[in-house]
């Protein structure tokens, strides 16, 4: 059974999953990526690179049909998502003039390092997606199945490129699957994750509440590349909530105004709500005069017209309220107020590893917060993690069942 689940090809994750939005990168700005990501309601827009120009000369000086010609023209290179847009915001040489910054090529939200994205086949097996994930590949992109012909439009409602619709699989996709034959994997669900090596204590990007938001900038931007989060903590680093990259998927850009005058509990406050607390966008503004900075008091005047409603509390299980519900921070101007995070997620060492995959997968966030019961900060726990140890029982099962099983290794 585990060589065969192994074996599966990654396209059977694919039945119903959506086709891709996509911007050009040639041709989009930051503003194209945030009036996308508010109009189409989707956490990530995919970036593309097509020279379909190149394609025709080629096909041209063949003198060959050009449908039939180089069906790489088009390549998914980069995704973005609000977060990066907010980053990018709040660097030093865009706080003055953010409407500006707007204006600058989407490009510029892409990382560096390439390989953040890849495009495979929907034969792969789902082994080598697995390895791809674990690898530091974020989003395996892959060709839908041929279904109805349409006409490729140029707008973000096209998603065609090279006459094909694609889909992506993430370390989330992945797990769900798996999840449908957790029972396979047994006894290993059941067994607290201290005992699988799997709470990471070393890399943990944390800051003190009463800091700075403005702190926490460099260790947002990381931290959404390794898909966690970083965490707020008390002078005795007992966890008190976290900042998280995914948050941010329900702010708009007006946060990055709070983000550089706020301080990180109050930023945690500030967008816990579904709509800011009326004084703290007070506060933001006030500050945001004390520093002259304009450009972003233009963009918080449509907050300061509406004034915000009640925002209540919610806990998701007994479990978490007992241990991550809201902690008074000290006194001190905004920093008495009495914040709390429903949508930090935490753990013990002792919780089981189907526990703490229940929790992520009912969240839709990759990672879960590891506290003692003081809410001493631990480590955390994420996809990564929980994705080898599935990895390994499974190649192990795959061992016993056939002894001349060899997995394929792939390049990453």
């Amino acid at each position: 059974m585990a060589v065969r689940l192994l074996s599966v090809g990654v396209s059977d994750l694919c039945i119903g999953k959506p086709a891709l939005r996509s911007l050009s990168v040639s041709s989009s700005t930051v503003a194209d990526a945030l009036s996308a990501l508010k109009r189409l309601n989707e956490s990530y827009i995919s970036v593309w690179s097509c020279d379909h120009s190149a394609r025709k000369r080629k096909a041209a000086a063949a003198d060959i049909d050009d449908d039939h010609q180089d069906s790489a023209a088009c390549r998914c290179i980069g995704k973005v998502c609000m977060v990066d847009i907010i980053s990018f915001l709040c660097k030093e040489e865009n706080l003055l003039n953010p409407e500006s910054a707007l204006q600058a090529p989407v490009s510029v939200l892409l990382p560096d390092a390439s390989g953040v994205v890849r495009h495979l086949e929907p034969s792969v097996s789902l082994l080598e997606a697995v390895d791809l994930l674990l690898g530091g590949v974020q989003n395996l992109v892959i060709p839908l199945p041929a279904g109805t012909k349409l006409q490729p439009k140029p707008s973000l409602k096209s998603t065609f490129h090279n006459d094909s619709e694609y889909c992506w699989l993430t370390q989330e996709d992945l797990i769900r699957y798996f999840l449908n034959c957790i029972g396979l994997l047994s006894p290993t669900p059941n067994q607290p994750i201290n005992s699988l090596n799997i709470v990471d204590d070393a890399g943990i990007f944390a800051i003190q509440y009463d800091e700075p938001a403005a702190f926490a900038i460099p260790l947002i931007a990381q931290s959404h590349i390794n898909q966690t989060s970083v965490a707020l903590v008390d002078e005795e680093g007992r966890f008190v909530g976290d900042i998280s990259p995914f948050s941010f998927n329900s702010c708009d850009e007006k946060v990055a105004a709070a983000m550089v005058t706020l301080s990180a509990g109050d930023l945690m406050a500030y967008m816990d709500c579904g709509r800011p607390p009326k004084d703290l966008v007070r506060l933001v503004k006030q500050r945001l005069e004390e520093k002259s900075m304009v450009g972003f008091l233009e963009l918080m005047e449509d907050d300061l017209e509406i004034s915000s409603g009640s925002c209540s509390d919610s806990s998701s299980s007994d479990d978490e309220s007992s241990t991550g519900s809201a902690r008074s921070v000290r006194s001190g101007g905004y920093s008495t107020r009495v914040v709390h995070r429903s949508e930090a997620i935490i753990c013990h060492p002792w919780s089981s590893l189907m526990a703490v995959i229940m929790q992520a997968l009912a969240r839709r966030v990759s990672y879960v917060w590891v506290v003692e019961e003081d809410c001493t900060l631990v480590g955390i726990v994420t996809f990564t993690g929980m994705l080898r140890v599935i990895r390994d029982r499974l190649r192990s099962m795959a061992k016993a069942e056939n002894p001349n099983f060899c997995p394929v290794w792939i390049q990453a």
